[in-house]
């Protein structure tokens, strides 16, 4: 059972189920297309036109929340010309895409700092997420100038102008100043492309979410793909700080 935004109460086991909420950290997209002979950017085209895929894919399996790791506060630092075309790819797929999910009852939001951005590409963004705010099906979260530390920062500045006294500050607190505090913490993190650290991503939420890697680069990870990262999460015994023996004393008492 996934600790939600709020609940920081021991853990309560109970039968495996297929993850709530699947985080994915969108890597390879740039050797992908290297290994092509293609430019960077088309693999980050690739990797876009990716997403329909593989929401599809978890959709299927009942997966409410599903949050992307577009483009880190650490990207920026990347040539201009590849920044460039990543955010064309963006405005691209938003104006391509909107409509087709939110006709799926998708719900939109975003996550990260928009003041970065181009007129056009915030007001589309924000266009995206209001369109979609009252769909009740999958929610797509999208990472977009994000950065888990910069988050923190950010809800750490926001509590001091709230209160001054260090006893009142607390794990809910800091959450209910995260960019999005009613969104349940991941129950598994995806990272494509053999890369096995967290890259400053949902730092905060992720620190009992289990994580998956694989070696295929993000284009490839197909339907197939999916099922595998699935299949590995159910062998997984999620105990939250707690041992096995414990895990089974528990059970066995419910």
């Amino acid at each position: 059972m996934a600790l939600g935004p709020h609940d920081t109460s021991p853990f309560k086991p109970q039968e495996q189920k297929l993850p709530n909420h699947v985080a994915i950290i969108m890597d390879g997209n740039g050797r992908w297309a290297t290994e092509k002979g293609l430019p960077r950017t088309a693999g980050h085209q690739a990797g876009t036109e990716n997403i329909a895929r593989v929401l599809n894919a978890l959709q299927s399996q009942s997966v409410k929340y599903v949050t992307l790791y577009a483009f880190s506060t650490e990207n920026w630092g990347r040539p201009d010309s590849e920044i460039s075309g990543l955010m064309v790819i963006l405005q691209t797929a938003i104006d391509a895409q909107v409509k087709k999910l939110h006709k799926r009852n998708v719900r939109i939001r975003h996550l990260g700092a928009l003041h970065r951005l181009s007129p056009k590409l915030r007001q589309s963004i924000t266009a995206a997420v209001d369109r979609t705010q009252g769909n009740t099906g999958l929610t797509l979260c999208v990472a977009f100038d994000y950065g888990g530390r910069a988050e923190i920062v950010q809800a750490v500045k926001r509590i001091m102008e709230q209160t001054s006294d260090p006893g009142e500050i607390t794990e809910e607190l800091i959450q209910s100043n995260l960019y999005l505090p009613d969104v349940p913490y991941p129950d598994l993190i995806i990272r494509t492309a053999g890369e096995q650290r967290l890259s400053n991503f949902l730092i905060w939420q992720a620190a009992y979410s289990e994580y998956y890697q694989t070696p295929i680069f993000w284009p490839e990870f197909d339907e197939k793909e999916v099922q595998r990262a699935l299949d590995e999460y159910l062998l997984r015994q999620r105990k939250f700080g707690a041992t096995s023996d414990a895990l089974s004393e528990d059970h066995e008492s419910i």
